[in-house]
């Protein structure tokens, strides 16, 4: 019998366990069952000078910050990239055909789909140019793989509801493992009121 949903306890980063390492122009750490805060977005939501001057910073930063890094550091590094990028999204730069309530609506269902299934959704929001969610992966689920659901199942229906064409969704998602209660507590405030922004 598969365990249900209910039956498997979620935990926050532990350096102590392994680490899975994906390539990419971002960090996509993995770990066995633990939670993760993703951000997929349109590929129009960031302006491709911005996009390039914040790679160029980042480069340059982790050239002269290799690791380890300290606490003062991390916090520098998410105030500087991370928390720079999530305001740009929230700026609202492209077509933001997510902001369309039959789009909105028709996304909000992919992202319930297979909750409880392949992976427990917590905090989520749909906003006009990118999604923001809590995910974690039931047992033998890749949160790479969900991803490739989430935007390869929705693509073509959006595509079709916006009355576009061509690539909607950014190739690469931000993906963050929560560390500890306190993490995941702000996490989840940000994505309750990050429509207030819209």
């Amino acid at each position: 019998m598969q365990e249900g949903v209910d039956d498997i306890e979620f935990h926050f980063f532990d350096p102590s366990q392994p680490i899975g390492q994906l390539s990419g122009n971002l960090p996509h750490w993995r770990q066995e069952g633990v939670r993760y805060f993703v951000t997929f977005r349109l590929a129009d939501s960031i302006p491709q000078d911005k996009l390039r001057q914040w790679q160029e910073e980042k480069d340059r930063w982790l050239k002269r910050n290799p690791p380890p890094h300290t606490p003062e550091q991390v916090r520098e590094f998410w105030r500087l990239f991370p928390e720079r990028f999530h305001r740009w999204l929230d700026a609202g730069y492209g077509a933001c055909v997510l902001g369309k309530p039959r789009v909105e609506e028709l996304l909000r269902g992919v992202l319930r789909n297979f909750d409880g299934e392949r992976y427990e959704l917590g905090e989520h929001v749909v906003m006009p140019n990118h999604v923001h969610a809590v995910v974690s992966p039931l047992p033998g689920v890749e949160l790479s793989g969900i991803l490739h659901t989430w935007k390869s199942y929705s693509a073509n229906k959006i595509n079709a509801l916006a009355g576009r064409r061509g690539v909607l969704w950014q190739k690469e998602s931000f993906d963050h493992i929560v560390r500890n209660a306190e993490q995941l507590e702000r996490i989840n405030a940000y994505i309750r009121h990050n429509p207030e922004g819209k």
